[in-house]
């Protein structure tokens, strides 16, 4: 088996451990820096960040300036116009302190930017290419019209989508799209998001596609010790492996939300992305956060629900999230009564 993962035809060629770096915008920047710093030490050449990161390419600038030549950086912009990108471009350049980026993305745009769209914003890119300021053209997705689109346009050497093992047949035929046109995937939510807590099941199942690099979200010390460890000893598919993977998909899988959030803004502001998969992220995470003051008010906005369908509307996964919003608060108030445990108590 090979440990390391070549991205289609940009040639980036890493271990199959990408950091991904939206989380460690939550610590300190001396925690983050120094968490950053012990990956790349570690093994990690492969740093996955975003302008709508708030301090993430802060934090890798500070702790990777220095051997920048010996990593890849891909980081993201939300522009939706040629101004805004390239006052995107410019300040994650400054922050990262870098001249140039790997691969830059377009944020999980709700369409997929073309020369002579009107938005200007592939031009812009290509331009940005031109340059030398970025090297590669990548695209992320939650949509699979929008990714299908992006593959068949041949514009895009990258595309992170969301993957794990619990992806849907539709996921994996993209994985395969991309490998047929020698495009990179980066697979994002790896984790789905927390709700995957066997790291090594998901690093198992990710390695069975030789064309996919998982980029792991990571905030603390212990998560990433896991997957240094995976370097030099990476898991291989058991029998163990396997029924834990069928068990996570047959209580996940179908109606679960990923929390991408389309269905977003709600009309009568429900975070409909946290609530909608709250039974999940009860008996999967800390629960403190979720039943405290705060997360009561957040899941009682559930009984404000119109029932005007417009969340269910917009779902890339096709859930019916009224229906989902409505056993997730049942559930919920269970729990606040006592009747239903939490991971904390298990």
């Amino acid at each position: 088996m090979t440990t390391t993962v070549t991205l289609g035809s940009t040639g980036i060629t890493v271990n199959k451990n990408g950091f991904g770096a939206l989380p460690v915008q939550r610590v300190s920047k001396e925690d983050g820096a120094a968490l950053l710093r012990k990956a790349y030490e570690k093994g990690i050449t492969f740093f996955d960040t975003a302008r709508a990161y708030s301090d993430s390419e802060e934090k890798i600038g500070l702790a990777l300036h220095d051997v920048r030549s010996h990593i890849y950086i891909a980081t993201k912009t939300m522009a939706d116009t040629a101004e805004g990108f390239w006052k995107d471009l410019e300040t994650s350049l400054s922050l990262l302190k870098t001249d140039y980026i790997d691969i830059y993305q377009f944020h999980n745009p709700s369409f997929c930017p073309k020369p002579g769209d009107g938005s200007g914003l592939y031009e812009a890119m290509s331009k940005a290419k031109e340059q030398g300021t970025i090297r590669h053209i990548g695209i992320t997705n939650h949509r699979l019209a929008v990714a299908h689109e992006a593959i068949e346009s041949g514009l895009y050497e990258t595309l992170q989508f969301p993957f794990c093992y619990l992806s849907t047949e539709k996921d994996v035929e993209l994985v395969q799209s991309c490998k047929d046109h020698n495009m990179g995937f980066i697979a994002m939510k790896s984790l789905s998001g927390g709700l995957i807590t066997n790291s090594a099941a998901a690093y198992a199942f990710a390695d069975q596609y030789d064309n996919v690099l998982p980029i792991w979200g990571i905030q603390k010390e212990q998560e990433l010790d896991e997957f240094l460890s995976y370097i030099d000893n990476p898991p291989v598919m058991t029998p163990e492996l396997k029924n834990l993977i069928e068990t996570d998909r047959a209580q996940l899988s179908g109606s679960f939300c990923r929390g991408c959030g389309y269905c977003m803004p709600c009309p009568v502001g429900i975070e409909i992305n946290n609530c909608a998969r709250m039974s999940l992220l009860l008996r999967r995470s800390p629960s403190a956060g979720h039943l405290s003051a705060q997360g009561q008010a957040k899941m009682m906005k559930i009984k404000d629900c119109l029932h005007c369908n417009k969340c269910m509307s917009h779902c890339p996964y096709g859930l019916n999230t009224p229906e989902l919003l409505a056993r997730n608060l049942k559930d919920y108030e269970e729990v606040l009564a006592g009747k239903v445990m939490t991971a904390d108590n298990f």
